[in-house]
């Protein structure tokens, strides 16, 4: 069994094979968010603040947070959303950048044990990204891609991941501090990319022994109902080992996907979670007054 533990400074999520599946809340981005990067880019950080409350309260465990906005200081608008985000909630978070200066800046003001997004195959930033994340004691997401770009062959890319972890090795990580993306491609322009993630999953996990991740949305791009469709994605995924995605929480068919995915896999013991989310408040203080009647009688 595998385990990787995420914390902030007084609470842990942990990743791992036999573990309820973990939703990394995606919502901090300034991608593709012209209002909120021009929030983020002038120090407005209050829909920063409301995106990470509601992402909680929506079920996520941890939060990514990215600040890659063009033409703007990204290390020190990480950093600053980083401190903000600990200073209203616990919860831990996921430091994603390309920029690898801008990792050091967050990495600098964390506190806890970060999930750091990302490193890929390639060898300049394996040796650039590795020593950072072993510096800080972070846990890390490898890319399945090197200098010769995304294979659509899930052989090369279990290659790739394998390369990524055995040199997180020489610089003293261990594998179960390192979470896999096997990268989902959408399944509108390439249709087996679905089977190539679940039999690289399977793999990933029996072979490599490592958790695995994705940008879970990746795969209904193009496609109309994108939340029915992620959550048909999630399910299955989650049944053929991965163990956590970075995906929106807001989206309710994505977050029922993977609780009832839980209860199947057994992760879920007596449906705790599941009826804890969606039992009918109104229903059971109802079968609570029909009690109470019957114990009058």
């Amino acid at each position: 069994m595998t385990d990787t533990i995420i914390s902030s400074a007084t609470k842990e999520t942990v990743i791992g094979f036999e573990r309820p599946f973990v939703v990394i809340g995606e919502r901090i981005n300034p991608t593709g968010r012209k209002l909120l990067a021009a929030e983020m880019k002038v120090g407005d950080y209050s829909r920063v603040k409301a995106d990470a409350l509601a992402q909680i309260a929506a079920g996520a465990h941890i939060l990514d947070v990215n600040a890659g906005i063009p033409l703007a200081d990204e290390p020190r608008i990480l950093a600053e959303v980083i401190q903000l985000i600990q200073s209203i909630t616990d919860i831990p978070l996921c430091i994603d950048s390309s920029i690898v200066e801008a990792l050091a800046a967050g990495l600098s003001v964390y506190k806890g044990k970060a999930l750091v997004n990302s490193v890929t195959g390639e060898d300049e930033q394996m040796d650039r990204v590795l020593p950072l994340v072993k510096k800080y004691g972070a846990a890390v997401v490898a890319i399945s891609n090197d200098e010769t770009g995304i294979s659509q062959d899930p052989d090369v890319r279990f290659e790739v991941a394998k390369k990524i972890v055995e040199r997180a090795s020489d610089y003293g990580i261990p594998a179960c501090d390192v979470i896999v993306d096997p990268l989902v491609m959408p399944i509108g322009a390439i249709n087996s990319s679905g089977i190539q993630v679940m039999k690289l999953v399977h793999r990933l996990r029996t072979e490599l022994k490592v958790n695995t991740t994705c940008g879970a949305s990746n795969i209904s791009f193009g496609l109309p109902n994108r939340d029915g469709f992620n959550a048909a994605f999630l399910s299955m995924a989650i049944a053929s080992g991965m163990t956590s995605a970075i995906t929106n929480p807001l989206h309710k068919e994505v977050i029922a996907a993977t609780l009832g995915a839980d209860v199947m896999m057994g992760r879920d013991p007596d449906c705790v979670n599941w009826i804890k989310r969606f039992r009918d408040p109104l229903a059971q203080g109802a079968a609570g007054r029909r009690g109470s009647r019957r114990r009058r009688g």
